[in-house]
């Protein structure tokens, strides 16, 4: 399991983008991605927001790998109100998603796939994304106004044209326990590449 931090407050020091934000409703109808080294700070800050609304979000993830649930209830999370789907491997992970996304009934799907371990078979990764169901994700993303985040890292190429957002997340070191949570634009179809957008954030107690 691994552990995320806790929102002490947003703030953008520098967006090339004004209206670009790393948030529910700029990420909602589309697939976007999140790579790098704090994904999981992130993409949770947005469950946060969903949960906040009133509106449904769901985690899909592999059996391998997953969030530290104490660490997401210390941010707030209600872990009751977050269903999380454990998949045998990707594919089945995207099927999943497929399937929530189908039912209209959620605002946010993360789909973690920042955990499996690669092998290859038959000179294919499983790490590998089928292109056909990223496809149909994008469509039902687009239909019911859903906003979907794919967690993965740089293991994993990225995930190609289908993906409307595509942000690198990184760490910075502030003072008092503190650090920044970065997601850096480096492709955005809707406003364009190279606006930044963090959070300062506590880090879990054993990092303090």
């Amino acid at each position: 399991m691994r552990g995320l931090a806790s929102v002490y407050h947003l703030e953008c020091p520098s967006r090339s983008t004004a209206r670009a934000r790393f948030c529910l409703d700029d990420l909602s109808g589309r697939v976007n991605e999140l790579t790098g080294a704090t994904p999981l700070s992130l993409a949770f800050t947005l469950v946060n927001e969903a949960q906040q609304r009133c509106e449904l979000a769901a985690w899909v993830t592999t059996r391998e790998s997953t969030f530290f649930p104490l660490d997401a209830a210390a941010r707030g999370v209600d872990l009751s109100l977050l269903p999380v789907i454990f998949a045998p491997d990707i594919a089945a992970a995207l099927r999943s998603a497929d399937k929530l996304a189908r039912s209209g009934a959620f605002r946010l799907l993360v789909l973690d796939l920042a955990g499996p371990r690669a092998e290859v078979t038959r000179g294919r990764s499983t790490r590998d994304v089928p292109a056909a169901l990223l496809s149909r994700l994008v469509g039902l993303a687009r239909q019911h106004d859903t906003a979907v985040l794919v967690l993965t890292t740089s293991a994993i190429p990225p995930l190609g044209s289908l993906v409307s957002l595509r942000c690198a997340s990184e760490r910075q070191e502030a003072e008092a326990g503190r650090f920044l949570c970065v997601a850096r634009a480096l492709k955005d179809k809707r406003y364009g590449p190279g606006w930044t957008w963090s959070e300062v954030q506590y880090g879990p107690v054993g990092l303090r």
